[in-house]
Parts: structure tokens; sequence; C-alpha cells
């Protein structure tokens, strides 16, 4: 493998994969009792509308973990709309953990920077310590990650292809070449289309792959704000569309029976945005997302925060990573996600180092 992506945007359906062997299931002993899918002892007879006939085994772990970032999807946007506009969405948070006021990455609300900062689990700020990705465009120069933080930046691809896992990434921004240039053996299938519908399309088929960590990257809302303004018509019509594709990646996951019981789904977002922006760091519109995870392995209808005593909830502060307790930041989601995954930390990373961040109440 070169791992030297494209600058110009590829043709729809750009991909490259090598699979290797996943992790060992950890469901096989959940499962394959008798033949049958086992139901929850103390199952209520129907949650959310789900039948207790559906439902599986809960696992402590999970057998896969799905990560699902929407650019650019504001707070303020989830809340105007509502759950009778945005039902995937909000089904989302009343079926797991989740809180309205996660963080982004303290020193920029800018797409890249924060999208690499939630799969190494480290600042932006290199000179701290951080991944050093500034930038957000398909600059060539830093190469990449490692390039730009001047020292080795491992990230959630490489911990769990060391541990003889699978990973896939599906990014609807050419800019994400920058991942594969810098991981390149550790991801395993990257598809990049700018056609958010085709991409989803692309996961959904790829649901079938053994595969321990995917990562889908959606830029409708993103692209709808820079056009017309964050909370325009079309900018609230993108964030509806978006709703529509997590609703269709969801129930994909929750077709096979088995599927389900071992996925747990984490989205976030890289930043929101106000007026026709969101590079301003400074700004609550800008600062403020969304993180909430769903699974068999997490609690349902719980708050963040509620469950979580090590972390506070910042109210409108933008808290540095100065503060003893922790705001949830989207760079939380590689280790939240290797620790689903029964996997050790990121090797240097910062946010959620300790895996203290629950998903269960204690």
């Amino acid at each position: 493998m070169t791992g030297v992506g494209p600058v110009t945007p590829p043709p729809a359906g750009y991909r490259r994969g090598v699979l290797r062997p996943a992790l060992a299931s950890l469901l096989t002993s959940a499962v394959a009792v008798s033949g049958a899918v086992l139901v929850g002892t103390h199952a209520p007879a129907e949650v959310d509308g789900e039948p207790a006939s559906a439902r599986t085994v809960r696992a402590a772990d999970a057998e896969s973990v799905l990560a699902i970032s929407i650019d650019g999807m504001s707070v303020a946007a989830v809340r105007r709309l509502g759950r009778a506009q945005l039902p995937n969405l909000h089904r989302f948070m009343r079926a797991g953990a989740s809180t309205t006021n996660a963080r982004t990455e303290h020193e920029m609300t800018v797409t890249l920077p924060n999208h690499t900062g939630m799969v190494t689990g480290r600042r932006i700020d290199a000179a701290t310590g951080g991944h050093g990705v500034t930038w957000n465009d398909e600059r060539l120069v830093p190469a990449t990650v490692q390039a730009a933080a001047g020292h080795d930046v491992a990230s959630v691809f490489t911990v769990v292809d060391q541990a003889g896992g699978s990973t896939a990434l599906f990014a609807a921004k050419t800019k994400f070449t920058l991942w594969e240039r810098s991981w390149p053996d550790a991801i395993d299938q990257v598809v990049i289309d700018q056609d958010n519908g085709a991409l989803v399309d692309r996961l959904v088929a790829d649901l079938d792959e053994d595969r321990d960590f995917r990562f889908l990257h959606l830029s409708l809302p993103d692209n709808a704000g820079h056009a017309h303004g964050w909370m325009s018509r079309p900018y609230l019509r993108a964030v509806r569309q978006a709703d529509a594709l997590v609703g269709r990646v969801v129930g994909a996951v929750g077709s096979d029976p088995v599927r389900k019981a071992g996925t747990t789904i984490i989205l976030t977002s890289d930043h929101g945005g106000h007026g026709p922006r969101h590079d301003d760091a400074r700004l609550f519109d800008n600062y403020r997302i969304v993180f909430m995870a769903r699974g068999a392995a997490v609690d349902r209808g719980v708050d963040l925060y509620e469950i979580n005593p090590t972390h506070r909830d910042p109210g409108t502060r933008r808290t540095g990573y100065g503060a003893r307790r922790q705001p949830v930041r989207n760079g939380m989601v590689a280790n939240l996600a290797l620790d689903l995954l029964d996997l050790p930390a990121v090797p240097g990373s910062e946010l959620d180092a300790d895996m203290d961040l629950r998903l269960t109440a204690p």
C-alpha cells in the first residue's frame, strides 16, 4: 500500500481495502445456546416500540463499534427541530446515554482538527502533546498526522489493527485521505464519497463484514451551513436528511439480532455553527455539540453527566483541558470505542485515557 490519497475529489465509490481476520466474537457463548438467541431475563415486554422477543442478551463489552460524526450539526438545530422532525436522533437518545452539552476540542472548532482528535484521543496543539493537525483542507504538506505532530501519533485504527482486528473509514470529504496516509496499514477499508446517501449505502453493505471499528462521517449539515448559514431553512433540511441517514444505519445494524447485540454506536459532531461560519472557538454555538451512544452495553435513556461523576457538565463554559473534571468531549470517541472493545487506550492519548467514561449507571 502506498498510502497516498488523491488531492482532487475522487470519483464516487472511491475505496481501498484489504480485509483481515477480526477479533474473536465476544457473543458466541451468549447466542449459541441450543441454536437460539437468548432474551434477557428481565427484559420488558416492549422498549421504545421494540418487542422483547427481538432483544438479545446484554453484553458488558461490544464486538463492534460504529462511530458516526455529523459534520456541523448544531445543538440548537437538534432542539429546534425536536422529536417530530428528528425522530431518529431523538429515538437514539431515548435508547441510550447522551448529552446535548458536550464539547469540541478547546483550541479549534473546525472539521479536520476535531475529527483527528476523535480518532487519536489527543488535543490539537502539538506543543502540548496534541496531534498537530491545524489545517482544514487537502494539503499534502504536512503529509501525515505524524509529520504535523513531529512524533509518532497512534489512533483507534492502529490499536485495533495491532490486536488483530479490522477497521473501516467512510467519509464524505476528500480531506480524510490524511488518515489513510497516516495509518495506511491500519485502516482496512477506505470509502470516500461526497454523496452522503451513496456513502451510507456502502457502509450498510459493509456491515456483513466482520469488523471491529467503523467510522462514518456525514457532511450534509456542514455543507448547507457554509452555503446558506447555520439555522437557515436549507441547513435545517440538511439536519433532517442526516437524521434519516442515521435512522437507516441504525435500522441496518438492528436488522440482524446478533449484530444488534454486539454493536455499540457512538454519535457526535465536530462542531456546531453560527451564521455562515463555525471557526470562532469562543462561540457557544460552535463549541457545544451532542455526544450519544446506544447498544447492548449502554443504559437506556440516561444522561451522560448524571452517570459520570468524574465528568462535569460545563454549563455554557468553554472549559480548558486543565479542569480537574472535564466535560464530555468529541475527542473521547477513540478511547471509549477501545474500552468497549476491551482494548487498551490509544498510546499517548489524553482524552478519556483512563477509560472512565461510563455508558451505564454505577
